[in-house]
């Protein structure tokens, strides 16, 4: 996800402060957008958050209870963001598919866009580290029943084809983002996945009442 921005951190939680647990996991979060998780330590990520070691320890148990608990909230919150993209881009379920890469586009052109924390992470943990594949493939169902309610609702045909081509565009579309670099070239790489996607969709959803996909 887009490298995630806050305020300095006070210590303690009076007056409404930050926990310093929860600071933990933002400046976890920061970090390894930013920097990756291998190449950040738990004193970097101590000295970002203003923490004692010891309440990583006493709450996280580990770095690497710590990255768990990190994925899991980068999933849950890209999940919530891309569903209200999508309900966000009309009111039916054939406008709401078409709005996958719009959405794309807006996140790619954010200025602090850095990929897909789940599929980043992945790359770091090449030989498959069980929880970190647990964790993708838990994301790529939550991704996945998002659109397919949207495709059933929409009557495509051939629906799970259709979802499988999907996410092959997202993925595509997210790591081109990624490599293009530069916040004003990113959005390219939804808008080109996007024009596929149109020819896709309306393959499989011909017989819907919808403007014709070749428009630009």
């Amino acid at each position: 996800m887009a490298e995630r921005k806050s305020a300095g951190y006070g210590e303690g939680d009076a007056g409404g402060a930050i926990k310093p647990g929860e600071r933990i996991v933002e400046a976890a979060r920061r970090l390894f957008c930013r920097d990756g998780i291998h190449a950040t330590g738990i004193d970097r990520i101590l000295a970002e958050a203003g923490t004692a070691k010891m309440t990583l320890y006493n709450q996280f148990g580990s770095k690497e209870g710590l990255i768990e608990t990190v994925l899991r909230r980068e999933s849950d919150e890209w999940c919530a963001w891309f569903a209200a993209a999508l309900r966000a881009a009309g009111p039916t379920p054939r406008e709401r598919l078409d709005g996958v890469f719009p959405a794309l586009r807006d996140w790619f052109a954010q200025g602090d866009y850095r990929g897909c924390a789940i599929m980043n992470a992945v790359a770091e943990y090449p030989k498959g580290d069980p929880v970190i594949h647990a964790i993708a493939m838990e994301h790529k169902a939550k991704v996945g029943a998002i659109l397919k309610g949207l495709i059933l609702q929409a009557g495509c045909r051939r629906p799970d084809e259709l979802l499988g081509e999907m996410a092959i565009l997202i993925d595509g579309a997210i790591i081109a983002a990624l490599i293009a670099g530069e916040p004003a070239a990113a959005p390219a790489a939804a808008e080109a996945a996007g024009r596929i996607a149109r020819l896709v969709i309306a393959d499989h959803c011909a017989d819907a009442h919808h403007p014709d996909p070749h428009r630009s």
